[in-house]
Order: structure tokens, then sequence, then C-alpha cells
């Protein structure tokens, strides 16, 4: 599997165009994302109970399972506008399938911004046709600017790959800064493909993958009203169908999927309003508890993998959203009892005398009090760019999560104090 140029424009049959329509007051703030033909087409939506419009008519359209668009606009999120919301989603996405020629029902929507705002549906209509007219297969640059909000870079990736003979292109775009811990995929992220692929497998493996992915990251522990992440594959690679997800090319398919959302995850996290660092939080070796397992087992049921694996990222997010780990993260303040603390009240019984905690390569705690180490070296090394935090509660058969954070700045509370104004 190589990396490769052109984002979600590197696989056959797709063309895509980012404008500026006047929604924010600057960069480009409108994108179509078209294939040339008919795809089957996945998504994973924000848990939330306030859902947007755009949420809403998805999960609907996708009952069908099929899409030829997405029509995404950034600064604006279009969520709790009452019935006029639903309205303006309804003609937004009308308005793409007019432009584009196809039908309604094969254009999804996205939108993202500020919350309680009316659509400038005069200025999005124009965009959407503005954008038609410049659809292109080339750099997707474009496209990329014109989802982000604050974010400080866009987010893309693409791959390829072979299945049945046949080079196979993957490639994603994605924004996502704050209110970042989505608990289905991230704020936003559009995945292309010209795999040939059955459309209840697609579903299932985006499912699998944005659990380990999109669902492992976290920036403040908020979740949008208006997260998504959609996939669209047109089969125009010309492989044979994937119709299984343990058959060969499925499992090679769904590497190539975990490694492309992998990658914008991170890169979200990274780019965590006011972040200066990557975190990387692993806490292993977490036994699910006996009367879980007991319960499963007289039941006559096997644990899946997500819920073994939950005991342990229960443990990773409450480390991660830790205000105080975050804030002395920023401070390259080697406080490993805050770390310690956080993993107390994640709900996982442990014997704290077993732990052991390693921060930026270096344990620091062991057999329940600190190690001898050099606080100096440690908050040094606590200046990279990206930072570990291992968390090790040896407990035998245990399992092991990981989760994807930065760390909290002056300027992530500068930002969202004034993100409305």
């Amino acid at each position: 599997m190589d990396i490769i140029p052109g984002g979600i424009v590197a696989p056959q049959g797709f063309k895509t165009a980012g404008v500026y329509c006047g929604i924010k007051r600057k960069r480009n703030d409108l994108a179509l994302i078209v294939s040339d033909v008919d795809a089957a087409a996945a998504g994973v939506f924000t848990t939330n109970i306030v859902k947007a419009p755009c949420v809403v008519s998805n999960q609907a359209y996708l009952e069908e399972g099929i899409a030829r668009a997405i029509v995404v606009n950034s600064g604006n999120a279009n969520a709790c506008n009452g019935e006029q919301g639903f309205t303006d989603a309804v003609a937004m996405v009308q308005q793409a399938a007019d432009a584009l020629g196809i039908p309604q029902r094969r254009v999804l929507s996205a939108s993202t911004g500020v919350i309680g705002h009316k659509l400038p549906m005069e200025k999005i209509i124009a965009g959407i046709v503005n954008a038609a007219g410049k659809l292109h297969g080339e750099e997707c640059d474009d496209t990329a600017q014109a989802i982000m909000t604050t974010d400080t870079f866009p987010k893309q990736v693409a791959v390829e790959f072979t299945l049945d003979g046949k080079t196979v292109r993957l490639g994603a775009i994605g924004k996502g800064s704050g209110m970042i811990a989505p608990n289905m995929a991230t704020m936003l992220g559009f995945i292309t493909t010209d795999a040939a692929i059955e459309q209840p497998v697609l579903q299932e493996m985006l499912r699998r993958v944005a659990w380990y992915t999109f669902n492992s990251i976290t920036v403040d522990g908020d979740t949008s009203t208006n997260d998504m992440t959609l996939v669209l594959a047109n089969g125009l690679a010309g492989n044979k169908i994937i119709d299984s997800l343990e058959s060969a090319d499925g499992r090679e398919f769904e590497k190539a999927l975990f490694s492309v959302c992998l990658h914008l995850a991170k890169e979200i996290a990274r780019d965590g309003e006011g972040a200066t660092k990557l975190v990387e939080v692993t806490v292993q070796n977490v036994a699910v508890p006996e009367h879980i397992a007991s319960a499963f087992a007289s039941n006559g049921r096997e644990i899946s993998p997500e819920h073994r694996a939950g005991f342990p990222r229960s443990v990773a997010k409450t480390i991660a959203n830790s205000p105080l780990v975050k804030t002395a993260l920023f401070g390259n303040d080697p406080n490993w009892g805050r770390i310690l603390a956080a993993a107390g009240r994640a709900g996982v019984v442990f014997d704290p005398d077993k732990v052991e905690i390693a921060l930026a390569g270096t344990t620091v705690y062991r057999d329940g009090m600190p190690t001898d180490f050099n606080g100096y070296v440690v908050s040094e090394a606590m200046k990279a760019k990206e930072v570990q935090i291992l968390v090790d509660f040896h407990q035998p058969g245990g399992e092991t999560a990981t989760v994807w954070t930065c760390d909290f700045s002056y300027d992530y509370v500068k930002i969202n104090a004034e993100y409305h104004t």
C-alpha cells in the first residue's frame, strides 16, 4: 500500500470543487464531491441526541445505500433552527441535485460551524452553482480547505493498493479541531474509493474502523451535533466485488480504510484548537471484570473485541480528557499524579500498587510510588511535537486500547471564548 497524491479525487471517477460563497469572512466555504456513477454509500454519525438536519436526512437517504454526490458547507452548522433548518437542508440538497443533473435522493449533505444560525440560502445556492461549474479531478486542496472551520491546516490523504490484480485507490479529506469526542466518526470525514464492494460490507467495515480510529480521538470531550463520516465506493477499479468481511480482498480493503481513517484521526487530534502537541495515550493489560465475563459465559455469548477493548479505552479517554493532564502536557510538567488520579475515576477496578506509568518514554511510577526519574529530562522530552503516555495495569489476560488527544493551551480558551463573536 502506497501513499499517493490527490486526496478524494485520486480514485477513478471522482471530481470535486471547493469555492468561496460568502458564509465565512474569507477562504472557501462550500464544496461538492461527485462520482461519475452511482456508488455504494455508507456513513457513521453523531451519537448526540441533538442532531442537525443534514445528519437526519443522510440517515434516511442511506437506507438505499447508494449516492452520487456530497454537498458541504462550512461556517454554519444549520443545527437547532427548527423547521426552517430542515427546509434549508432539503433545498441545499435539491439545488446540488439540479446543478449536477442527478436525483435528489442520490445527494448527501453536511454542514459545520456555528449552531443556531440560519443558512444564508442565496449565497449557498450561488455557491453550489459555482462549484458545479468548476468540478475537476486534480488536487483537492480547494475542497479540503472548504470544509474547515477553526482548523489550522487542511487534512487529506490517499493510498493505492491491489485487489484481484487491479489497482485500487482510496482517498479522504477531513476536518475537525474542537468539539471533538465524536463516539462515531469525527466532525466531518469524506472518503472515496474506486473499489467494488457491497454496501452492507462497506457499512460494517466503516463502523468497525471508525471505532478504532475516529472514535479513539478526543480534543475536549464534546460531541458535535453534526458529526459524520461518509464513504462512496463507485467500483470503477474493476476488481471482483468484495462481498465478505473475512475474504482476503475484504481484509486488504479494510486495512487500507483503517490506514486512511487513522491518518485523518491523528491529524484532527494534532490540530486541536490551540494545541501544541499530539498526545498518544495507551492503556494496556486491563482485564474484563470477572462479573461481566461470567455473565457473558452464562448466556453462551462471546464478548466482542470492541467490548473487551472498551475497558482500557474508558481509562485512556478519561486520562486524555482530563483538563489537569492536558494542561500539564502543555506546560511540559511530568505530573504523573494527575494521570493516575484520572485513571482511578474511570470506572475500572485495579490495584494502584501494580500500575506502571511511562511518560514521554520514561517510567515515572511503579509499585505504588514514583520512580527515581529526572524531572528535567522528562520535561525536556515532553516538549516534542508528539508525546506518549503509557499506563500498564498488569492484569493477566488484559486488553489494550489507544486514544489520541492534544494538550490544552491558552489559545484553546481564547478560540472558544470568541468562537461565536
